[in-house]
């Protein structure tokens, strides 16, 4: 069982393990992504971010999910190619995952236990639902899928400056 933020293990694109506590220090935006949704296009908001405020200590981690009406059902490796032909990322997009049901991840049940929805609802709505994380490893926010990153800059710029 974690013990924080910082416990969680899960696998890269490539199937290597790796854990959150790479990032310790940083301030998180955690996205489940997808490359077939409605809003695929914050890809170009979310790489934005990353390329302006990672060196001031954001680091995006994308996850991609194919849980809502099979928007991401390509292969680990086709994800990957996607990401970077299509949108040019640079953040880390991981192995593919599942954020609700049994066979959820456990940060993302993590995450939606520190930042509950709607109504306190705990299950991941849509696929771009983003969760922000302070330095210190503490849950801040959750966003809606619809919000666009560039929307939640001022948010992540004042977690920066703490």
């Amino acid at each position: 069982m974690a013990q924080d933020i910082y416990d969680f293990k899960f696998n890269k694109a490539d199937k290597s393990e790796t854990s959150l506590a790479d990032y310790k220090g940083k301030v998180l935006l955690v996205v489940n992504t997808a490359s077939k949704c409605g809003f695929t296009n914050q890809y170009d908001g979310l790489e934005k971010l990353h390329e302006d405020l990672n060196t001031d200590g954001l680091e995006v981690l994308g996850f991609p999910c194919n849980q809502f009406g099979k928007q991401e059902d390509g292969t680990d490796s086709e994800i990957q190619e996607f990401c970077s032909l299509r949108f040019n990322i640079k953040f880390p997009v991981f192995q593919k995952v599942e954020v609700n049901g049994k066979n959820a991840l456990p940060l993302f049940n993590y995450l939606k236990t520190e930042a509950p929805g709607l109504l306190g609802s705990k299950a991941v709505k849509r696929n771009f639902t983003k969760f922000l994380v302070d330095r210190e490893g503490n849950v801040i926010k959750r966003f809606a899928p619809k919000t666009e990153p560039e929307s939640i800059r001022s948010e992540i710029e004042a977690l920066l400056k703490k």
